[in-house]
This record gives C-alpha cells, structure tokens and sequence, in this order.
C-alpha cells in the first residue's frame, strides 16, 4: 500500500508549510524535496476534532490531524483546467475522503494560501508563505498515484505534527 504523510513543520496564523513523505522517505523531484501548504490550522490541540471552542472556517482551515483514505474521484473543476486535462485521467483527482466538516479535499497544484480552499497544495517551499513549480510537483505525485491505484495498493494520507 502506498502511504503519504504530512509532517506540518510551520503552523502560521495565515497558512501551514508540511514536508511530504512517500512510504517513510521524503518525497522528491528533480532531487528537491517536497513541501506542502494548506490554511491555517484552527485544530489546536491537535486530535482531529474540532472541539474545545475550535471553529473551521470555510475555505480557510486546513485539514485536520489524522489519517484519511485517499482515492481518485471526479473534479468538476480540475477537469475543465487545459493545464491538469493534459495529464489526469479521465478528469478524476486525488481526492481526501471522508474528512470530518470537510467536502471535496483534494490534492493539487497552487502557489498561495489564496489558492488552497483547504485542500493540500504541494511544491517546493521556496517563497515565504507559498510554492513555487506545483504543477511540475504535482504531475509526478499523482503518476505516483495513479501507479500504486493501478498496482491495486491503497493509498492512504496522514497529516502529523
């Protein structure tokens, strides 16, 4: 099975920068390791809930702690994109499911917090506060993917401190 993690290295009070990790190594291309961002984080205490008078706020909160099914679903959006139809299959994309509060997370390409909608954007962390190359980044993770799916294996994501 293919297991992604997201170690949050960064809890800023405007966004969230993680390293990614592919079956326990530092996911990397071109050599690079790869980083990820996402909202805030608005899970203080960190166990996957929002309780203890923490609120998500709509497109503005990251994903909370914990580990998730991932699979390959439908983007209505993405699929409408020239610069992802180029490469996603059949318009589908790496989809977070079942998320508690959260709908239709997915895994994708951006450069801001502005660009998350809290989702997991992923790249190189080589501005302050944003991404830069996603697309490239983005393109090798879901061959990734898309490879560990065809191979039968499920693939799972978990978002740690």
């Amino acid at each position: 099975d293919m297991e992604i993690k997201v170690k949050r290295r960064f809890l800023g009070d405007k966004y969230t920068i993680g390293s990614l990790f592919v079956n326990g190594e530092r996911f990397r291309v071109d050599g690079k390791a790869v980083d990820t961002l996402e909202d805030k984080n608005r899970d203080a205490n960190m166990n996957g809930r929002f309780d203890d008078g923490e609120r998500k706020m709509y497109g503005q909160t990251c994903i909370p702690f914990g580990k998730y099914e991932v699979g390959l679903d439908f983007s209505p959006k993405f699929s409408k994109k020239p610069s992802y139809t180029a490469f996603i299959r059949k318009g589908k994309m790496p989809h977070i499911r079942n998320v508690p509060s959260f709908e239709g997370i997915l895994i994708h390409g951006g450069n801001t917090p502005a660009d998350t909608l809290g989702c997991l954007l992923v790249g190189f962390n080589t501005i302050k506060g944003g991404l830069t190359q996603s697309l490239h980044v983005f393109k090798q993770l879901y061959a990734e993917i898309v490879a560990a799916m065809d191979n039968g294996e499920k693939v799972t994501i978990e978002f740690v401190p």
